[in-house]
């Protein structure tokens, strides 16, 4: 340990908070076990969206799961403030002694005023200074570097190390937990199917936001290529309609021999299957971070996304770009027209190629 990095003493009891998507609350799963493995005995709560509930439920590392509803219009005024103040009462009781806020979310400036832990911490952006009453609601704040020069992993453990928690050289990987009913489901589904794990690769080709998907015809392709070498492939989509559209087209020209669980499969089921699974090749997208959580080595296409801030943590990959100059633009398609060349772009043979020499 450093000598400015002094643990404050007597942190019984912290809470977490990641109001954000589904790979985002994943990517916080190094936050619990490093304050673990930093502050022995500590309790660490989470506090993020009820859709997002199964990327932390079951972890050992986190103590409480705190949710909150992403939709709740719909409630009339009195419902949502009944839910509203349980949620506060049940935080405040639990005495907090430090509080991390990794989102921007205003609700967790509220909270740190609010609960009064005795630190609280929150990150900011030198080339925007935060508002006073964000920046005073806070004992501390880390100051993260420009986007796309630091993994997002280690800007959420920054903010530990803005309290003086150093985390050591050796950095925590992320962990999911499917539970023993998906890991038994998932058994079942590919005994149906004989097929040695050795043999097994698994393909998530679609994303909630597509302009971060390939073609359904470079998908094929690979496909094909993965077979031809004795693999058998399974394919996995979320239920939406375009990621099944998407599936659909790919499962057409690919024939019976692609093991379909497109739409069948909940969360925790897709992580049991990922690590089930000798490869897995996925776009910039939740299936991803899973594999990286699950210990998969796994194929990973990035186009308007930066791969530095977002690629697989901790687990044996490869990552396959276009050399657009343009790249990484986070812009949603070219112009904002949902299609993004840089992806488009991409071969069939440098995905394979990939594969190839990960699974040798």
């Amino acid at each position: 340990m450093v000598p400015d990095a002094i643990p404050p003493p007597n942190l019984r009891r912290a809470l977490v908070i990641k109001l954000r998507h589904h790979g985002d609350v994943l990517l916080t799963s190094p936050v619990f076990s490093t304050l673990r493995q930093l502050v022995p005995g500590i309790e660490v709560d989470a506090l993020i969206y009820d859709d997002t509930a199964e990327m932390l439920s079951h972890n050992p590392g986190v103590s409480r799961l705190f949710v909150v509803p992403r939709k709740g219009r719909e409630l009339s005024f009195p419902v949502r403030a009944r839910q509203e103040w349980q949620l506060f009462a049940d935080l405040r009781d639990r005495r907090y002694d430090l509080l991390i806020h990794l989102t921007e979310s205003w609700r967790g400036a509220w909270l740190a005023r609010s609960l009064r832990p005795r630190l609280s911490v929150a990150g900011y952006s030198p080339l925007r200074p935060p508002p006073r009453f964000w920046a005073s609601s806070f004992t501390h704040l880390a100051p993260t570097p420009p986007l796309g020069g630091r993994h997002t992993v280690e800007r959420h453990l920054d903010a530990l190390r803005a309290v003086g928690l150093q985390p050591s050289a050796a950095r925590q990987p992320l962990r999911f937990y499917p539970g023993e009913a998906a890991e038994s489901r998932v058994s079942a589904l590919l005994n149906e199917r004989p097929v040695a794990q050795d043999r097994l690769i698994h393909i998530h080709p679609t994303s909630r936001w597509m302009f971060k998907a390939w073609t359904v015809e470079g998908y094929a392709a690979t496909i094909a290529g993965l077979m031809e070498r004795g693999y058998r492939v399974v394919m996995t989509a979320a239920p939406a309609d375009k990621e099944m559209r998407v599936a659909a087209a790919i499962k057409a020209q690919c024939g019976s021999e692609l093991i379909d669980l497109s739409g069948q499969l909940t969360l925790k089921e897709l992580g049991a299957l990922i690590g089930a699974a000798r490869l897995s090749v996925c776009v910039d997208s939740v299936p991803m971070h899973m594999a990286a959580a699950m210990g998969t080595p796994v194929v990973a296409l990035f186009g308007p996304s930066n791969e530095h801030e977002w690629g697989p943590w901790q687990v044996p990959h490869r990552i396959v770009v276009s050399d657009h100059s343009c790249r990484p633009c986070r812009l949603d398609g070219c112009g904002g027209g949902k299609v993004s060349d840089c992806l488009v772009s991409l071969r069939p043979s440098d995905v394979l190629a990939a594969a190839d020499s990960l699974l040798a």
